[in-house]
């Protein structure tokens, strides 16, 4: 099945909103990141609404996938490389001929969630990290978030890797 680009990355802007729901459930891990953030129902309720917060969550999210999909698909690179000289006629002919080619090449949901793993690890827990050693947080909500963050971009990897239709960009 091939989706175009833009709404395989719209898919996968939603997979924090799924993952969300379920890890930061009380019978996960949502009483105890409350505990380790120093909330509780009550301070969760006076925030902004909910329908702001989904929102921008989703939008965020749009963001985070334009940048795995850099990432966890190579052939981005090739094309990125490529970009100021399609006008050249035989730049069009070797851009053609190696996505011809390699053009599928390393497409599968298991080497974007791989991708989307070392991403994780390597950019998102470094930063939420240093963010919570600045607050004074504790290990436990370091690995709570940077936990959630990882197993997000674990799948959003997975589905831009396996669904992307580069031919579309």
């Amino acid at each position: 099945m091939q989706l175009n680009f833009f709404l395989t990355l719209l898919i996968a802007s939603a997979v924090p909103l799924f993952v969300g729901f379920v890890w930061y459930h009380p019978r996960v891990f949502g009483n105890a990141w409350m505990k380790s953030a120093s909330l509780n129902e009550e301070s969760l309720k006076q925030g902004p609404n909910m329908f702001l917060i989904f929102g921008l969550t989703y939008l965020l999210g749009f963001f985070i996938s334009f940048l795995l999909s850099g990432i966890v698909i190579h052939q981005m690179g090739f094309y990125s490389m490529l970009q100021n000289h399609f006008k050249e006629p035989e730049t069009m002919q070797l851009f053609t001929d190696v996505m011809a080619k390699y053009g599928n090449d390393f497409r599968t949901f298991n080497h974007g969630a791989l991708h989307g793993g070392i991403t994780g690890v390597a950019l998102a827990l470094p930063v939420l990290a240093v963010n919570a050693l600045f607050e004074r947080k504790g290990f436990s909500y370091i690995a709570i978030n940077a936990g959630f963050w990882i197993v997000s971009m674990i799948i959003m990897g997975g589905i831009i890797c396996q669904w992307a239709n580069l031919a579309t960009i």
